[in-house]
């Protein structure tokens, strides 16, 4: 698992800095508050420092990106790539991402019809799709984990150990695979977690787990 350097060297950055706002063509760049754009409109990069990120809907940005904030993706929304760290990522029906969506300690939820295009991953969260679909597949370390209904993963799955700093919960992730979702490529499993089924769904190669139908 990559350990998020975007998000980290822009945490860095904003606070050797003076508080900007579209310090570059379309940029949006907050300290201390929450980085908005409006329904409809178009932006270059939004970020912030201890503040949420805020994507309207139908509104289009690149990258959006946000430390001790969340961010949330309105519906019909597109970026390239979203990033937190200490807060969750939200994307709402019909969104799209075209990159990664990363997290750490921070839950992920793709509402209906969100596409996202690469990863999905964080270290400490749960991690939702609701009749969503990631092509470039999900991993964690601690989190849990819900393929709903109808959604699609390609890419596979991976619940990686818990190592250097970040000790992990105790508690073995829960996996659960729902009725008609298909997740393409090997389940793969670093630590003990509880794998549940759907007899509906459709699997890779499991490594590491026992599935238990439902």
């Amino acid at each position: 698992m990559r350990r998020f350097p975007t998000v980290l060297i822009l945490a860095a950055l904003a606070l050797a800095l003076p508080l900007l706002a579209g310090a570059r063509d379309g940029d949006i760049d907050k300290i201390n508050g929450a980085a908005r754009v409006a329904a409809g409109q178009q932006a270059g990069d939004v970020s912030s420092v201890n503040g949420a990120v805020y994507i309207g809907d139908g509104a289009t940005v690149r990258e959006a990106s946000t430390v001790n904030g969340a961010v949330e993706l309105g519906d019909k929304a597109q970026a390239t790539a979203l990033e937190t760290v200490n807060g969750s990522v939200s994307l709402g029906a019909g969104s799209r991402v075209s990159g990664d969506v990363e997290a750490v300690n921070g839950a992920i939820h793709l509402a209906p019809g969100a596409d996202v295009g690469g990863k999905l991953e964080n270290v400490n969260g749960s991690i939702a799709l609701d009749g969503a679909h990631v092509a470039g597949g999900i991993e964690t370390v601690a989190g849990d984990i819900t393929v709903g209904a109808n959604s699609r993963v390609e890419g596979g799955i991976v619940v990686d150990k818990p190592h250097g700093w970040f000790s992990g919960s105790q508690r073995p992730p829960v996996v659960v695979i729902g009725p008609h979702a298909v997740v393409r490529g090997t389940l793969e499993f670093r630590r003990e977690v509880v794998l549940k089924v759907s007899d509906s769904a459709q699997i890779g190669p499991v490594k590491g787990a026992t599935a238990v139908r439902f």
